[in-house]
């Protein structure tokens, strides 16, 4: 029988177990993933406890609570603390999500915080999106035409501006492609949930002029046709998208051209 296990040099192990907070009437126990290039040391989580009297609701709070009270060690992105940046992604309780939107109250038991899954980790929380700002960039997400450019402003009916509600709103956190299986498998080639929800975005854009481009590039096998609609990315998105939704209809617009 054929046996697989993790190099030594990636195995979590157990870290270290602060103190209690000394004055605190109710906490909550957290269990975070610790990482540093510079120490040589294999992963590790580490154990906090969070005087949830001297913090707000959210994940977030209890993170930068510990980062000024406890370990200034702890590294983790964030910006906008409203859902609107992206930049707190990480998984939550087995989730990807925003550590600004999730409230400690909807996690039963100790809070177990590690980065988003499957990405090479610059430290702790903090994962490489190298790769997954250049898919984005790949699709070319701007306005695109030849037609003269008008004095003012492209202009767009009422109907045709609602076809981009449910599109425009990504904000590129990451969650929805670092929680699908295909771009585990294929990120090197795969463009994913996020980057495809974009391309989706330009393409139903009643102003822009470069719809045939925009599908010629998207017509191959990895570029796009490795989702299989398992629908994680649709669970995932803290912003309530359907990425899966928008893949569909891009392999329909493929169709229907051949058609």
């Amino acid at each position: 029988m054929v046996q697989f296990t993790l190099p030594k040099n990636s195995k979590i192990g157990t870290g270290k177990t602060w103190p209690h907070p000394a004055t605190a009437k109710a906490e909550r126990e957290f269990r975070i993933y610790r990482w540093s290039p510079d120490d040589g040391h294999n992963p590790r989580i580490d154990t906090y406890y969070v005087d949830t009297g001297d913090c707000g609701p959210m994940v977030l709070d209890a993170l930068i609570w510990i980062k000024n009270n406890v370990d200034a060690t702890l590294t983790f992105r964030r910006s906008c603390r409203e859902g609107i940046c992206g930049s707190c992604s990480m998984n939550i309780d087995g989730l990807n999500t925003l550590a600004c939107t999730k409230a400690m109250s909807e996690v039963a038991g100790a809070v177990r915080i590690y980065p988003l899954p499957h990405m090479a980790v610059v430290k702790d929380l903090v994962p490489d999106l190298t790769n997954f700002y250049a898919q984005h960039a790949s699709i070319e997400p701007w306005l695109q035409t030849v037609s003269p450019t008008p004095q003012k402003e492209w202009k767009q009916s009422h109907d045709d501006r609602q076809k981009l509600d449910g599109l425009y709103e990504c904000i590129l956190c990451a969650c929805c492609s670092t929680s699908c299986p295909s771009y585990w498998w294929n990120s090197e080639r795969y463009l994913g949930p996020a980057a495809l929800l974009q391309a989706q975005r330009w393409l139903v854009d009643s102003r822009d002029e470069a719809t045939g481009k925009r599908l010629d590039d998207l017509e191959d096998p990895f570029r796009l046709y490795r989702c299989h609609t398992i629908m994680n990315c649709a669970k995932a998105c803290p912003k309530h998208l359907n990425p899966a939704k928008a893949i569909a209809e891009i392999k329909q617009k493929l169709v229907e051209r051949q058609v």
